[in-house]
């Protein structure tokens, strides 16, 4: 695992917990936050893997 991927699911999960906040307290603008923390996360998780991918393969040959 890369730091990559570290840092976007750590950021996801924050997301998740933002979004549950704002959802317990009746707030859009913190709930909105969460969702946008979410997808940031999950991107730089997925760059990660991509990162990771190439890695793999440059090490192969």
């Amino acid at each position: 695992m890369n730091e990559d991927q570290v840092k976007g699911k750590l950021k996801d999960i924050g997301g998740k917990i933002q979004e549950e906040a704002g959802k317990l307290v009746d707030n859009k603008e913190t709930e909105a936050k969460g969702l946008k923390n979410q997808v940031e996360g999950k991107t730089q998780e997925k760059y990660g893997d991509a990162k990771e991918t190439l890695k793999d393969g440059i090490d192969r040959v």
